[in-house]
């Protein structure tokens, strides 16, 4: 009997299930696989409620320790942690409902709300830099957004990440300044076109070959997209005068219509002074 490809692939992945036996959860189905392990979406029968359940190779269980240690609003909760019957490590954490940033882009969202998802996934960089921890594979297939708006960073590397090529910062060692290039490259990617030459300044800055010529941190590169979005003038772009003078005509146009007014008011008085 000849099996094709694809029966194959259902086998083997048939025969790669966890066995949940002796653990709280019940297995529901797969929603995620990667290069770090296999999520699936499962129940926890003694608080009845759904999570999901990353398997992966004992190996790389230190993930697991690592996430625990991140308590932020954009950093996904690990609820329990543990080793399967075939020696493959598990955590379970709070099951996401939402999108992916790549599958949420194709709804169009604006611009001040793509900045927004890059702030909150900066503001989980910058948190967990306090902390000692790095990323390693920022990108977009490893933010989701919720469906209340909510952003969450998932996915912390491991010493074993090398990161994914489009997102990865040139370097061969890792640091901080790899996630800042890895947050310039996610930026760029979500930027509309075209897009105001401050922005893609800002990304091409986080994004330098150097990392010294990188940002200090991720909070300067934050400021700047706030600076950006107060229409100030932004650290990473040299402005020319044209775009400064409209920028200010922006910012003030209130100001700027009462003093044609008033300006107009004079001279429609002079005008009838001298009929």
């Amino acid at each position: 009997m000849e099996v094709n490809d694809a029966l194959l692939d259902h086998l083997r992945r048939v025969a790669a299930l966890p066995d949940l036996a002796g653990t709280r959860y019940e297995l529901e189905a797969e929603i995620g696989r990667g290069g770090m392990g296999v999520v699936y979406a499962a129940r926890d029968r003694e608080l009845n409620r759904r999570v999901a359940l990353k398997v992966l190779d004992s190996t790389l269980a230190g993930e697991a320790q690592l996430i625990a240690r991140l308590e932020h609003p954009a950093i996904v909760p690990i609820y329990e942690t543990g080793t399967l019957p075939d020696g493959r490590a598990f955590y379970a954490m709070k099951l996401v409902a939402g999108a992916r940033l790549d599958h949420y882009l194709t709804a169009a969202p604006s611009l001040g709300e793509r900045l927004r998802v890059i702030r909150r996934a900066g503001e989980a960089l910058a948190f967990a830099h306090t902390r000692g921890v790095i990323h390693r594979d920022l990108k977009p297939q490893n933010v989701m957004v919720g469906e209340f708006g909510e952003v969450y960073v998932m996915d912390w590397g491991v010493e074993a990440v090398a990161g994914t090529p489009a997102f990865r910062a040139p370097e061969a060692r890792l640091d901080r300044r790899s996630d800042i290039y890895a947050l310039g490259a996610l930026l760029q990617f979500m930027l509309p076109s075209p897009a105001p030459p401050a922005l893609r300044a800002i990304a091409a800055k986080a994004m330098r070959a150097d990392p010294d010529a990188r940002y200090a941190d991720v909070p300067a590169l934050l400021a700047d997209l706030e600076r950006f979005q107060e229409g100030l003038t932004v650290e990473a772009w040299a402005e020319p005068l044209g775009h400064r003078l409209r920028r200010f005509a922006s910012r003030n146009a209130v100001l700027l219509w009462l003093l044609a007014a008033y300006a107009g008011a004079k001279f429609f008085l002079f005008f009838l002074r001298n009929l």
